[in-house]
């Protein structure tokens, strides 16, 4: 399934995209696609449901983020090979982990807003994982089991906040807009093997990023697995597992986003976002 999240900020309700194309309104079945609503059994509840009986959502101006105010944004840095090498950076013996403000959430159209003193604003397409039940000390075998379903991140990074102002990566990646995601939440039957999926970006029409992600580094499970060491995962947090190489700080000259700018991304069998940058008031 396909699941979704439409209308204007703050006021989106849940659907689907049915088989038939159509987005179908699931705002008399669940409340939002959050918490304990996008767990692995809510998913099954709105499976066994007869997607005809829902009413034809037409018209739609907006997509909002597919998940709703997730309980954390985690993120992986350097988890692909050629990012790493055009970084610059040795690659990680353990995964790199940090966390990206929830606020920094919103939907996959959506203008992302350049932050003020912003110097070095970035793109990066990801796969994103949402967990869609409690994880803790889980094996690499049975990780995947934990999964609610997939989505296109784009995990947007301001460098010079990120890299030259000292302390931890968040606060170079936590602007709001800094988090399109969606616009769909793939169920995880739709993608048995994660590893194989093309994705690229692209800016003002030019490929800048174009990878698959079998480039990865710590693949999904190793991922999910590594990180219920150390804490709990909980259903409808949200996991971004890095980006691969066609960044604008790995460029030369370094590229980086200006007010008009068109980002546009997609991940195979995930669906397609499209940013424009505009600088903030």
């Amino acid at each position: 399934m396909k699941l979704l999240r439409f209308g204007p900020k703050g006021q989106e309700k849940p659907g689907l995209l049915g088989s038939d194309g159509k987005v179908r309104d699931l705002s008399g079945v669940v409340p939002d696609f959050e918490g304990a609503n996008i767990s692995l059994e809510a998913i099954a509840r709105i499976r066994a449901l007869d997607e005809s009986t829902l009413p034809v959502v037409e018209n739609i101006d907006r997509y909002g983020s597919c998940v709703a105010r997730v309980p954390n944004f985690f993120c992986i840095g350097l988890n692909y090979a050629k990012h790493a090498a055009e970084s610059g950076m040795a690659v990680p013996a353990e995964p790199i982990m940090f966390n990206k403000a929830t606020s920094a959430l919103c939907g996959p159209n959506d203008d992302v807003i350049i932050p003020r003193n912003s110097e070095k604003s970035d793109w990066e397409v990801e796969l994103g994982v949402v967990i869609g039940k409690t994880a803790l000390y889980v094996s690499e075998e049975d990780a995947l089991d934990y999964v609610a379903g997939y989505c296109v991140i784009n995990d947007m990074s301001e460098r010079a906040f990120q890299i030259e102002r000292g302390g931890q990566w968040v606060k170079g990646k936590s602007a709001p807009t800094f988090g399109p995601t969606g616009p769909y939440l793939v169920t995880a039957d739709e993608i048995p093997d994660p590893q194989v999926l093309d994705l690229k970006l692209s800016l003002n029409g030019e490929v800048v990023q174009d990878s698959n992600t079998n480039d990865m580094i710590f693949t999904v499970r190793q991922i999910i697995s590594y990180m219920s060491q150390f804490m709990e995962l909980q259903p409808g947090d949200i996991i971004a597992t890095g980006t691969p190489s066609g960044v604008g700080m790995g460029m030369k000259p370094q590229r980086f986003l200006k007010p008009g700018d068109v980002m546009e991304l997609e991940i195979e069998g995930l669906g397609h976002q499209r940013q424009t940058a505009v600088a903030a008031k």
